[in-house]
């Protein structure tokens, strides 16, 4: 539990080798070393009745709040539809220069647009939410190139044509602020 790692804290049923894959990519990415918590957060307190979804800013406070100075950075994984007041949905949020954001694979799936079943791709897809995510946390803003993790996405389709590293430009700016730690 070094202060130099960065820790995963997932929230429901997730597979060991899906969790383990996605910790090698974040550690390859971030060139730290990446723990793995499980977490009982009582979600009831974070659902929203009348959007039938799970408030994000909400979910980031409270694993904020969790572990809070033995980690570098903090992403907690779910499986619930999240939203933020201002949007109809969201794949994740994180705090700008902040030390916690959150991913969720429920609208990453592909039997949530009438598809077939493809966990490889699934995977993929939440590896490039937590990367983009944790670029956040490090202060990476929005990227305009197409194929640069860190380009805004609304809809899946756009984290298909990305790719799960930084571009050049926000590599040298993640490798900057990560001086600073």
């Amino acid at each position: 539990m070094a202060k130099k790692s960065i820790l995963l804290i997932y929230h429901g049923n997730f597979d060991e080798g899906f969790l383990e894959e996605i910790a090698k990519e974040v550690a390859h990415e971030f060139h730290c070393a990446v723990n793995i918590e499980t977490s009982h957060i009582d979600l009831n307190t974070f659902y929203d009745a009348e959007r039938r979804q799970y408030d994000a800013n909400s979910l980031v406070k409270m694993i904020d709040s969790m572990f809070p100075f033995q980690y570098l950075k903090k992403i907690g994984l779910f499986r619930v539809d999240l939203f933020i007041p201002i949007l109809t949905y969201i794949f994740g949020q994180a705090i700008l220069k902040g030390n916690t954001g959150v991913a969720s694979l429920y609208r990453l799936r592909n039997e949530q647009y009438g598809m077939e079943k493809d966990e490889a791709l699934l995977l993929e897809r939440f590896k490039k939410v937590i990367i983009h995510e944790l670029g956040h946390t490090f202060g990476l803003i929005h990227c305009h190139v197409p194929d640069c993790v860190m380009r805004s996405t609304t809809y899946v389709e756009e984290i298909d044509q990305k790719k799960q590293q930084f571009c050049k430009k926000c590599r040298e700016e993640l490798e900057q602020a990560m001086n600073n730690f």
